[in-house]
């Protein structure tokens, strides 16, 4: 079969990677891909929102799968277009992704059909969220409605950085239109994980689960980012839980969905907060997270494009999902000074150096001059397996330590903090 992949990121690698693995797959193109991508894929010079074009390409290339990496052609009703020209594709239509497109949606989702989460409310006057900023109690935690690129989530320890955040949201437009509409929440305390799951009509079955990292320096400190990296399987997450979770999280979403009517099919990424009164969740994203599928999807042993075709067809219950028992690390490599301004085009030099059994993602790199360069803030991830992840972490480091470019950051606590203890 041939199947396209939407996007250009190392989540986008990470699936083409998974899929070039596969029997059945004997053509995989990728839109608009990058320097990694490459290896494994077409790439292909269509940007990842040029919806039209990509209908186009699909149709005369006679796609028989597409699969969506990205959340704004979702948002943006990519699936409803390729689904009027008879196209197959994976991913939730435009209504479904409204959940990732509007966090207020999402809220009043949870509230209605009984999922835990925190308190919170919504506004578009400046002056009204101000004066009631304060009965939020502080820290505070403060959302662009929209789409942000994973940084519009901001979480002020004190009123003066609160108000201010307001201000760049909703008066400055920081994150665009994203920040018309602004959610305020009550800050939770605890331990941040994350699940991807797979979902169809009938079912819904949780991958094995994975922790990120947001914050852009050693012990959460710093700016949040678009991830820092991951590890699979999540330190906290035991029988216990994953039965509380499937119980008050997944199950009563995916009976929500069928309340409201919601024809969802492909992957739900649910954020999570573990508090001492149990899991709630922070945020619903329609599409596989970025680093986790990195983590993820180097444990999974079923062909994932047999999973899909399931998804599609509503078969998800009569598919049995496989993963290896080995645990995964994935380390992000960024520019300097990322999330905030940096530099593109700096050269890479080490990857030809690292050890067989490590696996390179590739975020932000693109070819120039025959020389692999940076070209965005997140740029590589480096990803292992081993017998634990602490034993992955360690493989990893002493690879990132033969790679080099001008700025390069990185996390150097990813995995190795793994025994983390719970306190509240």
């Amino acid at each position: 079969m041939k199947i396209l992949i939407v996007g250009g990121g190392g989540r986008e690698h990470a699936i083409a990677w998974k899929l070039s693995k596969e029997n059945n797959v004997e053509k995989i193109y990728c839109a608009p891909g990058n320097a990694g991508i490459a290896k494994v894929a077409q790439c292909v010079n269509i940007s990842d929102s040029d919806i039209e074009n990509l209908v186009k390409f699909a149709k005369e290339n006679n796609i028989d799968l597409t699969v969506v990496g990205p959340e704004v052609p979702l948002v943006n009703g990519i699936v409803d277009e390729f689904e009027k020209k008879g196209l197959k594709i994976f991913g939730p239509n435009k209504e479904c992704s409204t959940f990732e497109g509007s966090k207020s949606f999402s809220k009043d989702f949870m509230i209605r059909h009984n999922i835990p989460t925190a308190k919170y409310k919504e506004y578009t006057n400046l002056d009204e969220a101000i004066s009631e900023i304060d009965s939020f109690g502080y820290p505070v935690v403060i959302k662009a409605d929209g789409l942000a690129a994973g940084k519009g989530v901001v979480i002020p320890e004190i009123r003066e950085d609160a108000i201010n955040t307001l201000k760049e949201m909703m008066n400055d437009k920081k994150f665009g239109s994203a920040g018309e509409k602004i959610v305020v929440e009550e800050f939770l305390s605890g331990i941040e994980t994350s699940i991807l799951a797979f979902v169809d009509n009938d079912t819904i079955v949780p991958m094995v689960s994975a922790k990120d990292h947001k914050k852009v320096y050693n012990f959460e400190k710093g700016p949040n980012t678009g991830g820092m990296g991951t590890f699979s399987p999540s330190e906290i997450y035991t029988d216990e839980l994953s039965k509380e979770i499937s119980e008050k999280v997944l199950n009563r979403t995916l009976q929500g969905f069928k309340k409201d009517k919601l024809n969802y099919k492909g992957i739900l990424f649910i954020g999570l907060m573990i508090t001492e009164d149990g899991p709630k969740v922070l945020e619903y994203n329609v599409r596989f997270g970025d680093p986790e599928t990195q983590s993820v999807l180097f444990r999974l042993e079923t062909d994932l494009h047999k999973i899909m075709e399931a998804i599609l067809d509503n078969k998800l219950k009569d598919i049995e999902i496989n993963y290896k028992k080995e645990e995964a690390v994935c380390v992000m490599l960024t520019s300097g000074g990322y999330p905030e301004d940096y530099e593109k085009g700096k050269v890479i030099t080490g990857l030809e150096d690292l050890d067989e059994d490590i696996v390179v993602f590739h975020s932000g790199t693109k070819m120039l001059d025959g020389n692999l360069v940076t070209n965005g803030g997140r740029v590589i991830g480096i990803t292992t397996s081993a017998g634990s992840v602490e034993e992955a972490a360690k493989k990893v480091y002493k690879n990132i330590e033969k790679i080099n470019f001008e700025g390069m950051h990185y996390r150097t606590d990813i995995g190795i903090k793994f025994c983390e203890e719970i306190s509240f």
